[in-house]
């Protein structure tokens, strides 16, 4: 399925073809979270359909998923533009979908939350958009000064900085490269693979089949980034110990001030590992995109997922809303 026609609009097949659209009007917005990028949609939309559309200039990302039609993106363009184009979008959705309950729009930064109410005139435009819509705070990206997670100073970090010294106590051997595809994908995969069965082997029963359902979709998601790796302008690394992949980590520039960590991965037998790759993966990101901010997104609501994020104490966390009809 290359295109959707929809009332007058066509959405065309969101695929490589559509970066260079993509990173144009993702030029005219400055925010920091980890959604706003095309690679990070690309990359964990393997699993299922989707499809963009030009609607009153801005860029529109919708997702095809069990038949009903999403956005995983508010509108991307100049504010002025946004608001029309929200009320266009949630008119594209409740043509194609089933029930108008369907529509919705997902990761909406506050940023455009504020553009597409503080441009409009005093007046009933935005009773109407409070009247007609319900605005719901979801998860929240996490994002750390740079050089806090390089320096990694103070009591706060002390079980950081120990972890990363005993790594490197035991591992004196270690070393990391910085990922090439054509030499590194084999491994990665495999990696990940050794990852999913530790897991699921250390994980209490009644958790296994809720995690499985989650590895689903990474799975995918770790296929397509190492089958489109050179075209998505995305940069990585690995570890080795005694020759073979023990970790692996990607991530990409969001903006002049921030970076993001897509995925991370290493050896859960090798204790220390997670940290010292983060902090090499940061020097990295810093010395490549000059960055003063990383961002490695949110914790889809999981509970470990947070408490790992927290304990790196991060600068500030950003909100992602959801946008639904009334």
């Amino acid at each position: 399925m290359s295109t959707l026609t929809i009332s007058n609009y066509t959405l065309k097949h969101f695929d490589l073809r559509a970066k260079d659209v993509m990173d144009k009007y993702l030029q005219l917005i400055k925010v920091d979270v980890s959604d706003y990028t095309f690679a990070g949609n690309y990359i964990w939309l393997s699993t299922a359909t989707g499809f963009y559309a030009i609607v009153n200039e801005t860029f529109c990302l919708f997702i095809l998923n069990s038949g009903e039609l999403t956005m995983l993106l508010p509108p991307i363009g100049k504010k002025e533009k946004t608001y029309d184009a929200i009320l266009q979008c949630f008119e594209i959705m409740n043509t194609h979908n089933s029930n108008k309950n369907y529509s919705k729009i997902e990761y909406v930064h506050e940023d455009i939350l504020e553009g597409f109410v503080d441009y409009l005139e005093e007046g009933t435009l935005i009773y109407e958009m409070l009247k007609d819509f319900v605005i719901e705070k979801k998860l929240v990206d996490y994002i750390y000064k740079v050089d806090d997670l390089i320096d990694l100073k103070g009591d706060s970090y002390k079980s950081k900085r120990n972890e990363i010294n005993k790594f490197k106590k035991i591992y004196p051997e270690h070393r990391i490269e910085v990922l090439d595809i054509d030499k590194h994908a084999k491994a990665v995969l495999d990696l990940f693979n050794k990852w999913v069965k530790d897991r699921t082997t250390y994980m209490p029963k009644e958790e296994v089949e809720v995690f499985l359902d989650g590895i689903y979709f990474e799975r995918f998601a770790i296929k397509r980034l190492v089958n489109d790796y050179k075209n998505l302008e995305i940069i990585g690394l690995v570890i080795y110990i005694d020759d073979e992949i023990k970790g692996f980590t990607v991530g990409e520039k969001i903006n002049a001030n921030t970076a993001s960590v897509i995925l991370e991965k290493t050896d859960f037998e090798i204790l220390g590992c997670a940290q010292f790759i983060f902090r090499e993966f940061s020097n990295i990101l810093k010395d490549k995109y000059s960055v003063e901010y990383i961002n490695v997104g949110d914790d889809m609501g999981f509970e470990n997922l947070k408490k790992v994020k927290m304990s790196y104490r991060p600068n500030k966390l950003v909100p992602k809303y959801t946008i639904y009809q009334k």
